[in-house]
């Protein structure tokens, strides 16, 4: 039984897992509104944040009747906001000596990367293993305001990048164009929310995609694109024409997204994916779902989206991929430390 601990931005969370049943309990905080009103996530008042909430979340985990059963910790130890990572690490190290548990570092991005397969076990957590293993190779996208990348997961479960972005990730790419056209923070739903109206061909916007064997993404460009657009209209017209420019904006990132993915499953070669995976903050967005579901369907291969509830900073990912993935997490117990920088796996 495991508790985890997530606080490598501006959310805080906790959750217990039970590898027999699933995820018994689930809790976060979110800053986004208190961050909102800064246009971005300020350090200092997220490492605040942190420090009041961590005490009454593990609170409401204590309430639970699985809390006696529980005899691990699972704590994100990066990538993210050092300080941020910092309260989370002392909080796991905190409960590990006043229990005598033991303590794991997690890889938040490892987190993200089994998130899909979360659902898949809690549909018959004693079949799990055998469910698991047809679904192995495995191709995943995570994409999210810090990160863009494509992975592998092949049958000894053990994680390959393939690809990242050379600059900017899908999700800071959408934010920063909704900071661009005056939408405020968090960017990305305020994008898909008025993309819902408009006409994603209004606008052709370029795509970052590359050499079709160039697997890595870009989006600086795109972003360069639309603050040139947005340069050669009128305040008036830039209003009027709101929805197509968040629609075409929203789309190029969906289509750079969607071909290298279909790129990546062509290459595959001997691994022959048998199912896909969509994780990390901006895989929420519904239209990028029917993109990636759209492919899933032509390869004849299952989708597998993280639940929306997984898809942000959450600790459920972080208490799951403690029990899947152990070799990737880090049991240097009372002397786990920090890594802000930390990749998903060596390329």
């Amino acid at each position: 039984m495991i508790v985890a601990l997530e606080s490598s931005c501006d959310e805080t969370a906790v959750a217990v897992f039970d590898p027999s049943r699933g995820l018994v309990g689930e809790w976060v905080h979110s800053q986004i509104v208190l961050h909102g009103r800064h246009g971005g996530v300020v350090p200092d008042l997220a490492t605040r944040e942190h420090l009041r909430n961590f005490a009454p979340l593990l609170a409401r985990a204590r309430e639970l009747p699985e809390w006696a059963a529980v005899d691990t910790i699972a704590v994100t130890h990066g990538p993210g906001l050092a300080a941020c990572l910092a309260i989370g690490t002392a909080a796991g190290k905190a409960l590990s000596v006043a229990r005598g548990w033991p303590l794991l570092g997690v890889n938040h991005l490892r987190g993200h990367a089994w998130s899909p397969f979360i659902a898949v076990h809690a549909e018959a957590p004693a079949a799990f293993e055998t469910k698991l293993a047809g679904l192995l190779p495995h191709l995943g996208l995570i994409v999210s305001g810090g990160n863009t990348l494509l992975f592998s997961i092949d049958e000894a479960r053990r994680i390959r990048v393939l690809s990242t972005t050379r600059d900017d990730a899908a999700g800071e790419a959408l934010d920063k164009g909704a900071k661009l056209l005056g939408l405020g923070y968090p960017g990305g739903p305020l994008i898909e929310k008025l993309a819902a109206t408009g006409k994603c061909d209004a606008f052709d916007f370029p795509r970052g995609i590359g050499p079709r064997s160039d697997l890595d993404f870009s989006f600086s460009g795109l972003k360069t694109s639309l603050r040139y657009l947005i340069e050669k209209m009128s305040i008036e017209e830039v209003q009027a024409r709101m929805p197509d420019l968040c629609a075409s904006y929203q789309q190029a990132v969906i289509d750079a997204l969607s071909r290298k993915m279909r790129v990546a499953i062509e290459q595959g070669g001997a691994l022959r994916y048998r199912s896909l995976g969509l994780s990390g903050g901006v895989s929420n967005n519904k239209t990028l779902r029917a993109a990636l579901g759209t492919l899933a369907k032509h390869k004849r291969l299952p989708l597998l989206a993280a639940q929306p509830q997984h898809t942000g900073d959450n600790a459920g990912m972080i208490a799951f991929a403690a029990w899947i993935d152990c070799a990737g997490c880090d049991a240097s117990g009372l002397d786990l430390k920090i890594a802000p920088s930390m990749e998903l796996a060596v390329a």
